[in-house]
């Protein structure tokens, strides 16, 4: 009996270690739409008591290895990640690639696909702006993205705020940038099933991020979640900075039914733009398994 103690004790240990592990999954750099640069970035992360830490900005890899290079010399710990846009049905979701291989030929080819559609949709979104009276967005728009090549609805949002038209980068979005208003353009991103390929081809975890943001009744939620992990994805976002405690209990509910592994992200953007700090959060409800654990 005694002689079985030590593993035990082993396995105790790595189960605390493991759901009192400050892991931050889902953050953004000046890559893509965050204000700060992903040595800042993986600073700001590091002075919040972070243990574990993924960078993913949407749909581009470029911003990694700066990021880990500044890890490295904080002693953090730190995983490669993209956060990539997909058209599912008539829904845009998000899905985190985690743990990926940033040199991965496929995961790259299938992102510059995506980045091309980015900037056509950035001109129809500039052109329909200018038809409500808003002028000068899509050089306004270019003026906050660093990465050219990634400029998006927040930084639309931005120059609106900053321009007068809005007071704040929310109401920018409430008034001109989703369905139904001015300056929202539909764009037909890649499915569902081409994300997890890339991902997967390069090693990584695909995760759906911030579920409860979609707005899908209760029988599209389950059609989603159950396609989503019959094409072989691994993980969903429980806890994150876009959810209430009740959105946290009830997809806590969704991944232990769907036999997925459960992520934790703050969904970080930068100051004055996010609804969490990095490390921030609620641990993960009891009872999942955190998603990090398929890599140890």
């Amino acid at each position: 009996m005694f002689g079985r103690l030590p593993g035990i004790i082993f396995t105790i240990l790595f189960f605390f270690d493991s759901i009192l592990l400050n892991a931050d999954l889902h953050s953004h750099s000046t890559i893509s739409d965050g204000l700060l640069t992903p040595t800042e970035l993986t600073r700001r992360v590091s002075e919040l008591a972070v243990d574990l830490f993924a960078l993913t900005d949407h749909d581009d890899l470029r911003g990694l290895a700066e990021a880990r290079n500044e890890a490295d010399r904080l002693g953090l710990r730190f995983i490669n990640g993209v956060e990539i846009s997909v058209t599912w049905e008539t829904t845009t979701l998000h899905v985190l690639g985690l743990n990926v291989d940033p040199e991965n030929a496929v995961l790259n080819d299938g992102l510059a696909v995506v980045r091309e559609g980015r900037t056509k949709r950035a001109q129809l979104m500039a052109e329909d702006l200018a038809r409500v009276g808003i002028q000068g967005c899509l050089e306004g728009a270019h003026k906050y993205a660093t990465n050219k090549e990634m400029i998006g609805r927040t930084h639309f949002a931005r120059y609106l705020v900053d321009s007068g038209v809005v007071n704040d980068v929310r109401s920018a979005f409430k008034h001109y940038l989703v369905r139904g208003k001015p300056g929202y353009v539909k764009h037909q991103w890649p499915d569902l099933a081409d994300a997890i390929r890339w991902i997967h081809e390069a090693g990584g975890t695909a995760v759906i991020a911030h579920p409860g943001r979609y707005g899908l009744g209760a029988n599209p939620m389950r059609r989603l979640l159950g396609q989503f992990r019959d094409l072989g994805g691994e993980g969903l976002e429980v806890v994150t900075g876009n959810h209430t405690s009740d959105q946290m209990r009830h997809y806590a509910g969704h991944a232990k039914n769907f036999g997925f592994a459960a992520s934790r992200g703050s969904d970080y953007h930068g100051p004055g733009e996010s609804y969490s700090l990095p490390g921030k959060l609620p641990p993960l409800p009891d009872g999942l398994r955190p998603v990090w654990e398929l890599w140890d």
